[in-house]
């Protein structure tokens, strides 16, 4: 969209229209109502009274709360073109940067300086609102805005799968040479030793001369012929065919692959039905938003199954981004719990109606609030409570809007500030209008306007908010709420007793995982105000150390406060969150929360969501401000950790010394249960090159972290580290373009298209609207997926070595004459007819056990996470599996030709014949090969297999018919050579014994392992078939026995015990007797075995900077 700029670079006094690539630092941008701004801008003027304008910066940190900015005084009158021509202001200010909450500079303009900040700037990103028009000056430009400061890299993301399958192409292409090579050899020796005795009746051809010659023309003959065996149309589908063949080497061989169009290859049409699973999957619909599960890429589907960690944001993913002013304590009194006749707290579903706010016509009808002794207090004047509210009423930055008489609109900069005020709107102290030196406040009907002399701005180091008013009275109050462990040490003594009662109160909301602030006052005299005002305007317009001198000033003035009280505020989780993260947690993935949001907010919604819980050994807290701080804090928590695992071995003592190599495998082994909560601050130094490894040891350890007040480029430099060391798949998970960083960094992002915008969706690979369909999309699809696709690459490796190592062992009995085994129609019609179906069937719809099961045993996710199903001994036991294959395709038949005869007695060996059994034995094997993959059977699975084997017969005798013989003469000219063939006894007895000897093998390894060494997905399938079998038994006994229904409390009690109970993994014994018959100690001890394995192989990284770190 083009914008109106007045131009710095040329002499233009006019707005021009110019689209966002020419727009320079310098110039002044008009912008619109609803328009997004294109640069970082200081705000010069508005529409709005006193230069104010109001933006949504969903973009730029989540919230969809209107936020307020204002132009310095001096610039607010610049409202005309005239004026704005002619401003010759200049600007110096901080160098590019990423941080999106602070900006220092300095304006001259007219001999004067006028201190800038954040509150005077519109960063890109942002759209305007509520805000006819406004002028800014261009500030930052293009990389060097704080947006595309705090964006990473837009990176090509591939499957871990790809990346082998890439390796082993190339390994392949060596085998490929080397058989080349070997046949070349043999194909020059035969024609010196023996092709020489031949040149009478079998010449060379002219351009040959020499044996040498003739074996390095084989050399490309059979690089074609084999071509096969590399998985070329796992990427690109080929048109097989070619001419026919001459019988000693030439130009041209049937079979050869000549590239036609690339249509979707193999890989790729599974892939895609997986993704339309996803998007079909009805379970993961949301009705309330009518969105569905979306995925916005086909190539990373069976990476979700094989995520260890999730980085998850908070406000809007974990959480609903909706407060609700819960409880409160005024002068020691606790408001908020209702009590039954025996003097117990009473549950939800036992209280009585809500408070009746109908005496309030500004009331918010939304509002709850159960406990009608508060209202009482309002109603009959208590001086505390009338005080409580109204600095809940005036202490905030909330804007409202009145479109209709008696109809108010908060636009709060955060959900808490909008919960307070609404609260004090419905108890009768109602927030209705402001501007720059005012606050108008209804209270219980009257309107009382007050001066506001100062506002002392909330940040993470103070944790407070303080604002400075004037009462009509003419008294001057400083209102201050913030976080309790900073307020709490700036009360008057006088206060101590009070502080005592609220500090209870304060634990016990704590407990319950409730947002808490202090609230406090101070009355200050005329005169220590002015002077106190007048080193505030110094500190704001000092050039060096602004906000410490802010700071100091603020922390003056903010001291010997009286108490008030402290509310308590509920950040309503999403459904399903503690249920998902427990699940998620069984299955061996662990979650990290990064969040832009205070420590405090971070911590509860932690212990809300019940990754952080009481039983936990110890919450590791890190906020040093320094380096050798947060080194020295890191360092003492995992000296805790190690404590327990240097002193206590199965309950022993034990001196021995850890080693530095297996210091990340004994941290991950630690006993107890351990969290880490640290800081952004802390985090900026923690994830310096020095430090990083020493962060990342200490995090692992942890069964939880929470980084707190994070920027976006933190959490990208979180996830990176991760992926640099641990080696592991990462899924990032985020509703806000804050969390773009972050989703494009990871191996897998996930959007929450949430409140917050849809930027985190655009830039996302999967998106749905809430968190708990995460673990549907892992444990289920990703799952799912993962087990599809190996299946489809090991069936998919076996058929083509099979196939084409039969042309390696005919070399040796065709004089290395680069002659093929079949028939060219076969070669052309193997993989594109014959073989293809049935393996893409599998590879869209196979499944071990039902989507139930897959989230009733998350364990059951742990193979993909140690990629078990598909690695490199997984591809060479296929590879052998084909050539054994084909060492009996090729030699069984051979062996029988050569002695075998007719029913006529003729002799049976000819090339065709040999040719037709060798073909149908080959097609019929490893048919019934993918029928014993396959886990799960549908109606397309068995009309693929066995409709392709119908084809193949079909098209077979169709070759061999008179009819295509009087059309192509030249093209099919064995008539009748298949039915004559497959006539025989003989032909069908090899065809059968080849089948049985390829096929046992595999049957008894399999039946074994069933036996002896089960997976545990084997172990499901066989409890829920005793289940069935139990279910069938005891049906009558059921309907017999029945006297009556029963209700299930599940639906009351799941949402605060269910996590705890997951968690705690009592719920993982499977509840039939035959399952702790058929035992699963063997299934899982190899998973835990291994994992440990590869824990103990990955060593530290501690002692040296050169070597990853393995988990």
């Amino acid at each position: 969209m083009p914008l109106m700029i007045i131009s710095a670079t040329r002499v233009i006094t006019s707005l021009q229209q110019e689209p966002w690539m020419n727009v320079c630092v310098g110039d002044i941008i008009k912008l619109e109502n609803n328009q997004f701004v294109a640069a970082d801008l200081l705000l010069l003027s508005s529409s709005e009274p006193h230069g104010l304008c109001y933006i949504e910066t969903a973009e730029l940190d989540g919230e969809t709360n209107m936020k307020v900015r204002q132009a310095i005084p001096v610039t607010s009158e610049l409202g005309h073109i005239s004026k704005l021509a002619k401003f010759d202001g200049e600007v110096i200010c901080e160098p590019p940067n990423n941080k999106l909450d602070k900006f220092s500079g300095t304006l001259y303009w007219k001999d004067s300086k006028f201190a800038l900040s954040n509150q005077n700037m519109l960063l890109r990103g942002c759209v305007l609102r509520n805000t006819e028009w406004c002028f800014g000056l261009v500030i930052f430009a293009g990389p060097d805005t704080k947006l595309m400061q705090n964006s990473g890299r837009t990176k090509f993301k591939r499957t871990s799968i790809d990346r082998l399958m890439n390796t082993l192409v190339l390994w392949i292409f060596g085998f490929l040479v080397c058989m080349g090579v070997i046949l070349a050899i043999g194909n020059a020796i035969w024609e010196h030793e023996v092709g020489t005795h031949f040149q009478v009746y079998l010449p060379w051809d002219e351009a040959v001369d020499s044996a040498f010659f003739s074996g390095f023309l084989s050399f490309w003959s059979y690089i074609i012929i084999l071509n096969t065996v590399v998985p070329i149309s796992l990427y690109v589908r080929w048109r097989e065919g070619g001419p026919s063949a001459r019988l000693r080497w030439g130009p041209q061989y049937p079979g050869v692959p000549q590239p036609d169009l690339p249509l979707p290859c193999s890989v790729e049409v599974i892939r895609l039905g997986h993704s339309y699973f996803i998007n079909w999957d009805k379970k993961m619909f949301c009705v309330k938003r009518q969105t569905p599960a979306e995925a916005r890429t086909t190539t990373l589907n069976e990476e979700l199954g094989q995520v260890e960690y999730i980085f998850s944001d908070k406000t809007g993913t974990l959480t609903q981004n909706i407060m609700v002013f819960n409880k409160c304590s005024i002068h020691g009194h606790s408001y908020g719990d209702m009590f039954d006749l025996l003097g117990h707290k009473a549950e939800l579903g036992e209280r009585p109606e809500p408070i009746d706010f109908s005496f309030n016509p500004l009331a918010d009808n939304k509002f709850v609030f159960w406990d009608p002794s508060l209202l009482e207090a309002v109603k009959t004047g208590d001086p505390h409570t009338h005080e409580f509210f109204r600095l809940l009423s005036l202490c905030h930055t909330v804007m409202s809007e009145e479109k209709d008489e008696g109809e108010l609109y908060y636009k709060a900069q955060s959900p808490d500030e909008g919960a307070l005020v609404t609260a004090a709107r419905n108890f009768g102290f109602v927030f209705r209008s402001r501007t720059p030196k005012t606050i108008t406040v209804q209270e219980l009907g009257s309107a009382i306007t007050y001066q506001l002399l100062a506002i002392l701005d909330f940040n993470n180091i103070r944790k407070r908010m303080s604002v400075i008013v004037r009462n009509p009275e003419g008294k001057i109050r400083l209102y201050c709420k913030g976080a309790d462990t900073i307020l709490l040490d700036r009360l008057h003594p006088s206060t101590h007793e009070l502080l005592s009662a609220t500090t209870d109160h304060l634990n016990e909301y704590a407990g319950e995982g409730l947002r808490t602030l202090v609230l406090a006052y101070k009355d200050l005299d005329e005169e220590y105000y002015e002077e106190w005002a007048v080193r505030r305007l110094q500190a704001s317009l000092a050039q060096d150390s602004r906000e410490d001198r802010l700071a100091s000033v603020y922390e003056e003035v903010e001291n010997d406060m009286m108490l008030l009280g402290a509310t308590a505020i509920e950040d309503k989780l999403q459904q399903g969150v503690p249920e998902t993260i427990a699940l998620l947690t069984l299955a061996n993935i662990k979650i990290w929360v990064l969040t832009g949001d205070k420590q405090e907010t971070a911590v509860n919604i932690g212990y809300s969501c019940k990754m952080l819980t009481d039983d936990m050994t110890e919450v590791f807290i890190v906020t040093g401000h320094t380096v050798l701080e947060v080194r020295e804090e890191l360092r003492k928590a995992r000296e805790k950790m190690l404590d327990a695992s240097r002193t206590v071995v199965n309950g022993f003592p034990c001196q021995e010394q850890l080693s530095t190599s297996k210091l990340t495998s004994v941290l991950e082994a630690v006993a107890g249960e351990y969290a880490l909560v640290i800081n952004g601050h802390s985090l900026a130094h923690a994830l310096e090159a020095d430090m990083e490894l020493e962060f990342l040891e200490t995090a692992c350890a942890c069964k939880a972290v929470i980084c707190c007040r994070v920027t976006p480029l933190q959490k990208a430099q979180v996830v990176e580290l991760v992926k640099k060391y641990k080696k592991a798949v990462t899924l990032a998970i985020g509703d806000g373009a804050n969390d773009v960083s972050m989703i494009k960094t990871a191996h897998i992002g996930v959007g929450i298209s949430g409140q917050e915008g849809i930027q985190a969706v655009l830039a996302s690979d999967y998106a749905f609207s809430q968190f708990k369909f995460l673990q549907r999309l892992l444990l289920v699809h990703g799952r799912w997926s993962y087990l599809r696709m190996c299946k489809f690459l090991c069936y998919f490796f076996y058929k083509n070595f099979a196939f084409t190592m039969v042309h390696f062992w005919f070399g040796f009995f065709c004089g290395f004459s680069a002659q093929t085994v079949y028939d060219q129609y076969f070669i052309t019609l193997y993989n594109i007819v014959y073989t293809s179906l049935p393996v893409l069937a599998m590879g869209v719809f196979d499944q071990d056990v039902p989507e139930q099961r897959s989230m009733e045993y998350p364990k059951l996710y742990e193979p993909g996470q140690l990629n078990l199903l598909f690695n490199k001994r997984e591809f060479f036991i296929c590879i052998a599996q084909g050539i054994y294959t084909s060492v009996l395709m090729f030699f069984i038949p051979y062996g029988v030709f050569a002695e075998a005869t007719r029913d006529d007695g003729t002799q049976l060996a000819d090339y065709q014949s040999f040719a037709v059994t060798v073909a149908t034995s080959l097609v019929i094997v490893v048919s019934v090969q993918i029928g014993l993959d396959t886990g799960y059977w549908t109606a397309i699975n068995h009309f693929f297999i066995w409709g392709s084997l119908a084809v193949y017969f079909a098209i077979l005798f169709a070759m061999h018919s008179n009819g295509l013989f009087d059309m192509f003469p030249n093209q099919f000219c064995f008539v009748g050579n298949a039915q004559n063939t497959l006539a025989q006894p003989a032909v069908w007895l090899t065809i059968v014994l080849t089948t049985v000897v390829c096929i046992l093998p595999v049957v008894a390894f399999r039946f074994l392992k069933l036996s002896l060494k089960p997976d545990l997905s084997d172990t499901v399938r066989y409890t829920q078939l005793v289940r069935k079998k139990q279910k069938a038994q005891h049906r009558c006994l059921r309907r017999v026995g029945r006297t009556g229904s029963r209700r299930s409390g599940y639906a009351f009690s799941h949402q605060e015990g269910f996590g705890e109970l997951i968690m705690s993994g009592k719920n993982m014994r499977l509840s039939s007797l035959a399952l702790s018959g058929f035992t699963t100690r063997s299934s899982s001890s190899w998973i835990e075995s291994l994992r440990r394995k590869k824990s103990d192989s990955a060593g530290s990284p501690s002692g040296t900077s050169d070597k990853p770190l393995k988990g």
